[in-house]
């Protein structure tokens, strides 16, 4: 039986504190990507960390606006980004795949069905896909609010039976994760609202942030895909989301197939 899995990196899990992107951890992803595979998972990898990439590549001497610094460094950091996935992926002799994407790519029609396509014949020719926004020319009413959004979209179009999210933080806590008192939700029914417990602030190097994740991972589990929030900066979080999941910290969103019937 096929086993499914979108795996989104967030640019927190990717990133340390001084922005700069931790290729120790991006390392350690692989490792785990490449566990995966062996183990008879089909994985489509969603990675954010293209403009962090590219910004620290380049010292810009004159001012750029917000969109000319998206277009410039996206454009620099994801050729960074998928040349060092490329050298990591092919020590496990792994096949991987560029796909930059915007959102008028998902809606019905011709470039979908293409894309879905593309998708799916790389999956099964045994080659990895790489999945980012096209930074360079998605801006303003094109861009996808974060790359939360699109790992749903490629979860749906894919049809994952698992989408795992993975940011610096372990899930969803009933209060401010810093506190103490706060406790962690391990588990989510489809219909259950929490987001009186969700903080609006976002992500320090993305875009996106706890709500965009709660938003996306709501919507992904009534498809009937299941969505994990876990952190990628934890030892082997995604060996042990299959391993030992009982034992290992993250949110789980329920498919809605498994509450019915």
């Amino acid at each position: 039986m096929r086993n499914r899995i979108v795996v989104k990196v967030g640019s927190n899990a990717l990133t340390r504190q001084d922005g700069r992107l931790d290729v120790t951890r991006m390392s350690s992803i692989v490792d785990q990507i490449a566990w995966l595979r062996q183990n008879d998972y089909q994985v489509i990898l969603v990675s954010s960390g293209a403009v962090a990439c590219g910004r620290r590549e380049l010292q810009v001497e004159h001012s750029l606006d917000s969109v000319e610094q998206r277009q410039l460094f996206s454009a620099l950091g994801q050729a960074k980004l998928i040349g060092l996935y490329y050298d990591l992926f092919r020590e496990y002799h792994i096949h991987v795949g560029q796909v930059l994407t915007m959102k008028e790519n998902f809606r019905p029609g011709e470039q979908y069905e293409n894309q879905r396509a593309c998708m799916r014949v790389m999956l099964e020719n045994g080659v990895l896909p790489i999945v980012n926004e096209n930074d360079t020319v998605s801006v303003t009413e094109l861009m996808f609010t974060d790359n939360d959004e699109l790992s749903g979209l490629i979860a749906q179009m894919t049809e994952a039976d698992t989408l795992v999210m993975l940011s610096n933080i372990d899930g969803i806590y009933t209060g401010s994760p810093d506190d103490p008192s706060s406790e962690l939700i391990k588990e989510v029914k489809p219909g259950t609202d929490l987001s009186h417990f969700i903080q609006a602030e976002k992500s320090s190097q993305g875009r996106g942030g706890m709500q965009s994740k709660y938003i996306t991972a709501t919507k992904i589990q009534q498809g009937g895909i299941r969505v994990i929030i876990a952190n990628g900066k934890r030892e082997n979080i995604l060996i042990n989301l299959i391993a030992d999941k009982k034992n290992t910290p993250h949110t789980e969103f329920l498919p809605y197939k498994e509450q019915v019937g």
